[in-house]
């Protein structure tokens, strides 16, 4: 693959973190009643992080967790020749009933990700309600799902590939375009 183009560096995802922390906020009338989830891999260091910029803001420490969602996948097939899936833990901290909580994931495309994070999430419990954050949409929706805080909106074509790097997983802040 070729890189195409650099969306976001490392001040420009610290920017939209900042924003996206006060807009959880603001449309949450404060941190009261919320659980924060991350999406592994990388919507866990990004929940992560809006979760202590939250505590700044707020001086409240926010519930927060890990979602797997392999299992939940509607894209594994049992084909002899693929590995069989990898089940990372899932953890959350918190009890969700009643609670708002808050999917955090690092790119929304079509959308598949966060049903399954959805179906995941509710056989640990009944939210009040669930918003979703992503660092990046990327349009090209399959399920009707929208992102409720988003920290860059990037028009791509179906040939292209958006890719993020968190230093907690791969040493740089940055997101990425790059060509097929």
């Amino acid at each position: 693959m070729k890189a195409k183009a650099t969306v976001l560096d490392d001040a420009a995802i610290r920017r939209a973190l900042t924003r996206i922390s006060h807009e959880i906020i603001e449309k949450n009338k404060g941190v009261e009643d919320l659980v924060l989830v991350g999406i592994k891999t990388r919507g866990v260091p990004i929940a992560q992080r809006l979760k202590t910029k939250i505590q700044e803001i707020e001086g409240k420490d926010l519930p927060g967790g890990e979602l797997d969602i392999t299992l939940y996948r509607d894209d594994l097939t049992p084909k002899k020749e693929q590995a069989e899936p990898e089940i990372k833990e899932t953890n959350i901290q918190a009890d969700i009933d009643g609670k708002k909580v808050i999917l955090v994931d690092d790119v929304l495309y079509t959308g598949r990700t966060v049903r399954a994070a959805m179906d995941a999430l509710i056989d640990h419990g009944r939210p009040a309600q669930i918003q979703l954050a992503v660092l990046v949409d990327r349009g090209h929706r399959e399920l009707p799902i929208r992102a409720d805080f988003v920290g860059k909106n990037v028009p791509t074509s179906l040939d292209e590939v958006v890719t993020v790097t968190l230093s907690e997983t791969d040493q740089e802040d940055e997101v990425k375009i790059f060509e097929k």
